[in-house]
């Protein structure tokens, strides 16, 4: 009786001593995992981020600074006004060939102060003078102030770029409308000049 007892009790203990045992090892084999596991885990995520914030170094690197990239207001403003005063001149010049309605008008006014100062006892060439010959002149001296300004305004805009900032050309069409103006300018003022001094166009003989 003693003795199974004492076999039982050894049994007992030896069974409680293994599942001790197995109760430990299945303790530190869980705990064991867990602690592999997580410094490859941990090795895992640093890698990705370290290249991740590679990466984003690259592309700041490649991307080009702001500051070196100029706004689209600041590049196209001094374009948009040579091209608008090279338009102003060519209409200009064009003005003056044409006429207008500022040469029309003091034409006509001219026209009618010949007509109230001129008696009607004065000789043929002198009321051919002051009613149509002063209004002629009068309507080529308008037009030649405005073949003038097309000058002026044409010479200008093909002038601005040498006082400007260096390294910025003018863009070829404002050069060719400028041009334009400048040739009509010189034209006008040429034809205006020629029938102010009568060498073109001058008043018929009343002999």
């Amino acid at each position: 009786m003693g003795t199974k007892t004492v076999d039982e009790a050894v049994d007992a203990n030896g069974t409680e001593a293994k599942s001790d045992k197995e109760t430990v090892d299945g303790t530190g084999t869980g705990t064991g995992t867990g602690t592999e596991e997580t410094p490859d885990s941990a090795a895992v995520t640093g890698a990705e981020t370290d290249a991740e914030v590679e990466e984003q170094d690259d592309t700041e690197a490649d991307a080009p600074a702001d500051e070196d990239v100029p706004a689209a207001g600041e590049k196209d403003a001094p374009g948009v006004g040579q091209g608008a005063a090279a338009v102003v001149s060519a209409g200009l010049g064009i003005v003056s060939l044409t006429g207008s309605w500022v040469a029309t008008v003091a034409a006509a006014r001219e026209t009618l102060v010949g007509q109230l100062q001129t008696s009607s006892s004065a000789s043929v060439a002198t009321q051919v003078k002051e009613v149509y010959g002063d209004a002629w002149a009068t309507t080529a001296l308008v037009g030649g102030l405005f073949a003038l300004a097309a000058l002026i305004v044409g010479v200008v805009v093909l002038a601005r770029p040498a006082f400007g900032a260096p390294g910025k050309p003018q863009a070829a069409w404002i050069k060719s409308v400028a041009w334009a103006g400048v040739s009509l300018g010189v034209v006008g003022l040429v034809l205006a000049v020629a029938k102010y001094s009568d060498i073109l166009l001058g008043l018929p003989s009343t002999k």
